[in-house]
């Protein structure tokens, strides 16, 4: 110590003193003080189950041992290509065993993650590429032809990594090809600690208004939604449960929202992993038949698919365990899935979210009901998560009553919410109203605190000063054994305010009136399931219904296609 200078004597018990009087915990100065990064989810398989195999199309397929290998070689090649922390590396690729890959090793480097929606217009690529700032591109030869039309106007990406499966690269400009450069680069040795509450990643809503909203997520948040996830999907005794011993195949896409999550979970579950890569229904039957699959999620839209596909006749389902999102599952699907042995369950969660918040899970008593009753509890947007913080509110901010009929909005709160819309200041005041996430879906909650969702606010129609669930209409339409799809949207009406059109696909070589179909939504109201309001419905045949690039029902482009 040089003359002069003196460490106070007082410094611990200072500290101490300050713990005590803000009642925190003392930290010892040699105490390793452990942030929740997505690095340490891969302890446990790694250490427990290191054989178990990922799996891609049924042609790849490695041990847990060599993905954190390969998770270390990625790491790696970024690294070297100039990858720092804070730069975002963006991916375009299929479901597969890479972008697994990608979820780990891009954050692991203090980096974020830009898993970009390949379904977007040129434009909207352009806009969110742009907007997150992308550094490097990880991409398959597969959507070159889409990077043609961008690439001279992305001008923040300085790197290019080709992903080229069927082995014949094009002459351009890359870093180089994805497993070239794996199999040359040295495992990183160490992954960095840092402040868990780092950005790792960065998704774009798919809006059906204007360019797409950038959500963001921290290592905190992903870890926090991956410990709630696994411990909501455990509890149940048998229905919608996600164990060690399943194999998981996702049916969402990985750029959605972290494929909602679940692949952190499975890879922290140590479970067997299969990617399909792009979706074709022959494929995912042969995987979920071949590779014993028995876990997925999906929208209602490939279930559906997949349940009628003729391919499916001949695959034993029973014991498929489907988790639903992204928009609301019809109950015909839902007996349809039931009566082939499917598992099915809904969960809820937006892009803003993480996504899961809340689940639909039977007890073992509802197990005893029949497929009909069961189906309508399946179809709920079900209880919320652990740390799920959820009311449902009328227009004044107050709590309805919990009777299953009053509607209000949903507010929330969870630690794992994201805290804004990048850049985008008005946008997240708006979301973040009051200190309450503002979900703009209409739901009812009963006694047991079960939520059902009944509309979206923009989508719910007003007859008559009166709310008319355009969910509800859509539901009892697609019970007809003609339809095979509907959507209802709101028409403007002097008398009314608003009428429902319902829109409506009929099955191949099915027949059936608008007259009919209308007396049968009528007689439901009659039954007192649908409100009065219903009667007032017009049918309208269409060829198909559009969609967003995640599968949900476009109603915006449904609106601007058949109302004006």
């Amino acid at each position: 110590m040089r003359l002069g200078v003196r460490r106070p004597f007082f410094d611990h018990r200072f500290a101490d003193t300050l713990s005590r009087m803000n009642n925190l915990i003392f930290q010892t100065e040699s105490a390793y003080a452990y942030p929740l990064l997505i690095k340490n989810l891969l302890f446990a398989p790694v250490v427990e189950n290191p054989d178990q195999e990922i799996v891609y199309r049924g042609t790849v397929r490695f041990t847990y041992k060599k993905l954190h290998e390969r998770i270390r070689r990625l790491a790696s090649v970024l690294r070297k290509i100039g990858v720092k922390p804070g730069d975002t590396v963006a991916v375009m690729d299929w479901d597969s065993h890479r972008y697994l890959e990608c979820f780990f090793a891009v954050p692991m480097i203090g980096a974020v993650l830009h898993t970009v929606n390949t379904r977007l217009s040129a434009e909207q690529l352009v806009y969110t590429i742009t907007h997150a700032e992308d550094s490097v591109i990880i991409i398959n030869s597969e959507f070159l032809p889409t990077l043609d039309q961008i690439k001279g106007r992305i001008d923040t990406v300085k790197k290019f990594i080709l992903i080229d499966e069927a082995g014949t690269a094009p002459a351009g400009t890359f870093a180089g090809e994805y497993e070239a450069l794996l199999a040359q680069a040295e495992p990183l040795a160490e992954f960095p600690d840092f402040d868990e509450n780092t950005r790792a990643t960065t998704f774009y809503s798919t809006g059906t208004t204007g360019m797409p909203k950038g959500v963001y997520f921290s290592h905190r948040q992903l870890v926090l939604h991956t410990l709630a996830t696994i411990a909501t999907l455990s509890t149940a005794v048998t229905q919608g449960r996600f164990h060690r011993e399943d194999v998981y195949m996702p049916l969402t896409p990985m750029f959605h929202v972290h494929a909602w999550g679940i692949p952190y979970v499975a890879t922290m579950l140590g479970v067997k992993q299969v990617y399909p890569g792009k979706y074709v229904p022959e494929m995912l039957l042969k995987l979920i038949a071949e590779e014993k699959v028995t876990f997925s999620h999906c929208v209602p839209t490939i279930l559906n698919m997949l349940v009628s596909s003729p391919a499916a006749a001949a695959v034993n389902l029973a014991g498929w365990r489907v988790l639903i999102g992204g928009s609301a599952l019809p109950r015909s699907v839902a007996i349809a899935a039931l009566k082939r042995g499917v598992d099915v369950s809904v969960g809820y969660g937006l892009s803003e979210s993480c996504p899961v918040l809340t689940l639909s899970q039977l007890t073992t008593e509802e197990l005893k009901l029949g497929i009909e009753e069961q189906a309508d509890l399946r179809c709920r947007t079900g209880r919320p998560f652990g740390l799920v913080d959820l009311k449902v509110v009328d227009e004044d901010g107050k709590e309805v009553p919990r009777d299953d009929k009053t509607s209000g909005e949903i507010l929330v709160r969870a630690p794992w919410l994201t805290q804004g819309y990048l850049k985008d200041h008005v946008n997240s005041q708006k979301l973040w109203e009051g200190g309450w996430m503002h979900t703009q879906d209409i739901a009812c909650r009963n006694a047991s605190g079960s939520i059902r969702i009944t509309d979206r606010r923009k989508d719910i129609i007003k007859v008559g000063g009166e709310w008319l669930s355009s969910l509800e209409l859509e539901d009892i339409l697609s019970i007809h054994t003609a339809v095979a799809e509907s959507a209802v949207i709101g028409q403007q009406d002097v008398t009314w305010g608003e009428i429902p059109i319902g829109l409506v696909v009929l099955k191949k070589d099915q027949k059936v009136t608008e007259k009919e179909l209308s007396a049968h939504v009528k007689n439901y109201a009659d039954k007192g399931v649908l409100p009065r309001e219903a009667f007032l419905i017009k049918i309208r045949f269409v060829d198909a219904i559009d969609k967003t690039s995640v599968g949900k029902i476009n109603k915006v482009a449904l609106r601007a296609k058949y109302l004006t």
